[in-house]
Parts: C-alpha cells; sequence; structure tokens
C-alpha cells in the first residue's frame, strides 16, 4: 500500500470497512475539528489507520449526531483504540456523535511517563525521535469545515496523523514495562473517561488546594 494512500467517506464508515477494522486487535484514531472547544467547535473528520496501514477518513457533516458503524468499532471492547491526547478526541467523539470509545491507549499521556527525560512530547517530537519520520504539520491550523472541497495538502495531513500512531504506541509500551510504570499507566487510561466527563461539564481545576 501506497504510504500517503487512503480511503474517503462521507458521515461514517461503509459495512466493508468495518469489517476490515475490527479483524485487528487495534486500531489508531485521530480528529480534526474546528476549534478546541467540543460544546462550540463542530468535528469535522475522523480518521482511521489498523496494523496494515489501512486509512480510512471520514467526513462528518454539519449538524450529524450519529455514525452507526464507527460508533460500533469505536465502542468495540476487543479492539484497542489509539489515541494521541485522547482526553480532547474522546471529548469530541462522545460529545457530537454519541460515542462513548473504550479501551484506550494514549500516546501523550505514555509519552509523559515514558519519556521523562524530554520536556517534547507532541506527536511531531514523538513521530521524529520514535520512527525517523518528520511530519508535515503545515496544514495543521486550518478550516476542516469545508469538508466538501479539502485541499489535498489538508486531507494528506489528516491521514498522516495516523499512520504512526500503532507503532509509536508499541514503542512506548516497551519503554513503559521497561522502566516499571505500564501499570501506572493503564490506571491513567482508564481515569480518562472520567476526565472526560468533567471537561463536557466544563469543570476546571478541581482537584488544585
Amino acid at each position: 500500500m501506497e504510504s500517503d494512500a487512503f480511503q474517503l467517506c462521507d458521515r461514517d464508515l461503509s459495512q466493508d470497512l468495518l469489517e476490515l477494522y475490527l479483524q485487528s486487535d487495534e486500531v489508531a484514531v485521530d480528529t480534526e475539528t474546528m476549534g478546541l472547544l467540543p460544546q462550540r467547535d463542530r468535528l469535522c473528520l475522523v480518521q482511521l489507520c489498523d496494523p496494515q496501514g489501512h486509512v480510512t477518513v471520514v467526513r462528518i457533516a454539519q449538524g450529524q449526531t450519529s455514525a452507526p458503524y464507527l460508533q460500533q468499532l469505536l465502542e468495540h471492547q476487543q479492539l484497542l483504540k489509539v489515541f494521541h491526547f485522547a482526553r480532547f478526541d474522546l471529548a469530541t467523539l462522545q460529545y457530537h456523535l454519541g460515542i462513548e470509545v473504550s479501551p484506550v491507549f494514549c500516546t501523550k499521556i505514555a509519552s509523559k511517563l515514558a519519556r521523562t527525560y524530554s520536556p517534547k512530547h507532541g506527536l511531531k517530537e514523538l513521530v521524529l525521535e520514535l520512527e525517523q519520520i518528520e511530519l508535515d504539520k503545515t496544514a495543521q491550523s486550518s478550516d476542516w469545515g469545508n469538508s466538501a472541497n479539502l485541499s489535498v495538502d489538508q486531507l494528506r495531513y489528516a491521514s498522516g496523523d495516523v499512520r504512526y500512531l500503532l507503532s509509536v504506541r508499541q514503542k512506548l509500551t516497551d519503554m513503559l514495562k521497561r522502566e516499571q510504570r505500564w501499570e501506572l499507566a493503564e490506571q491513567c487510561f482508564a481515569c480518562l473517561p472520567t476526565f472526560v466527563a468533567l471537561d463536557l461539564l466544563q469543570y476546571q481545576g478541581i482537584f488544585e488546594h
């Protein structure tokens, strides 16, 4: 499969793609939105990648409130969903599509627990160090709402963000186990639904003194 190849879907996965992704035990997931507040900023894209490198970009329509096949995939309990900064993506998927994603691995949390030698835990830095590949982030801040007319660069950026997550997940898992922090990481991942619920209710700083 070509390194930049991907499939484009409108509103939801096809049944064939759902069955394809369910054949794996993990899938990388990312979202593109109009901003960082789910209550204000709509969800525009959901990107997926399996261990074989099959990438799909799902365009979410304005006002859309469900995606049944996508929900079936992301709520499947035998399929690990891998995100970078899962807290935001989980909140966005729950608020806009009613999807409660589980189980989850977050590469940002894993990086902060494992890579204590570095202050940089962005996806670009992770992929550069662990995969020796430099991601092009030129299209990161752009108008994702114009989903019917996204540029090739935008679509390539969106699909690129999920291509390396599964490999990064494995390397971070190895590091966490080596440093005896794996159980702590699992506990952090298990707390994500609570943080998502607090975020959606717009609580801030409740753990502070």
